[in-house]
């Protein structure tokens, strides 16, 4: 717990410690059942990715670009529509975040996969975690990407940086989760997906500190 713990924080600069870290996250998520949902929807997959940056580990979004057909604006994990020549949503997701930001298939640990979400744009989306190596050189794709954030994932544990409203879709109540981070505001599916992943790896945390 004590190597757990450091890894969310400040200090996580040993390997072992960065090692066990990863292991409780992968073990967490391979011991669970993964919740999916009827196919129907677009196939679609995104990659929650998780980096170390100056000893703690830290979450990539990307803000997208404003001439999107999709999500124009919002700030998002890396990912999109599965392909035919896709093999399965994991690679899907790892294309896309090669296409995005220049992270290469090969160089992403993918340490499980969360459950299935629909969005209200009709798309199933497969949610995975996985960890690129620190200090990685990324490369943007301007024509969706306007910049990326960088986030400690410490910070989604502060309880005043959270919140859920109750919104209508489509003549039913939905709750829609919003984190705050600086100047932006992530919210909607990706809180959502972040939200999940939080809950699963670190619920003592969500306890002690949200």
């Amino acid at each position: 717990m004590v190597i757990i713990k450091r890894c969310l924080g400040i200090q996580a600069t040993e390997t072992s410690e960065e090692t066990a870290w990863l292991e409780h996250v992968r073990l967490t998520l391979a011991t669970r059942t993964r919740q999916t949902l009827p196919p129907g929807p677009k196939p679609a997959a995104v990659l929650l990715p998780l980096f170390l940056k100056d000893g703690a580990y830290h979450v990539l979004f990307t803000k997208r670009t404003e001439h999107l057909s999709h999500h124009r604006g919002e700030i998002s994990f890396p990912g999109g529509t599965c392909h035919p020549e896709d093999a399965s949503p994991q690679e899907a997701a790892l294309r896309e975040t090669w296409e995005e930001v220049g992270i290469r298939p090969e160089d992403v640990d993918v340490l499980g996969a969360l459950d299935d979400f629909y969005s209200i744009h009709h798309y199933l989306v497969t949610p995975y975690v996985g960890v690129f190596p620190a200090g990685y050189r990324l490369t943007v794709n301007p024509g969706e990407i306007e910049r990326l954030i960088e986030v400690p994932l410490a910070h989604f544990f502060q309880p005043e940086v959270f919140r859920v409203e109750d919104w209508t879709w489509k003549g039913r109540e939905h709750p829609v989760y919003f984190y705050r981070y600086e100047g932006d505001e992530i919210w909607g599916l990706t809180a959502a997906i972040l939200r999940q992943f939080l809950e699963i790896a670190f619920p003592a945390r969500l306890t002690t500190e949200g």
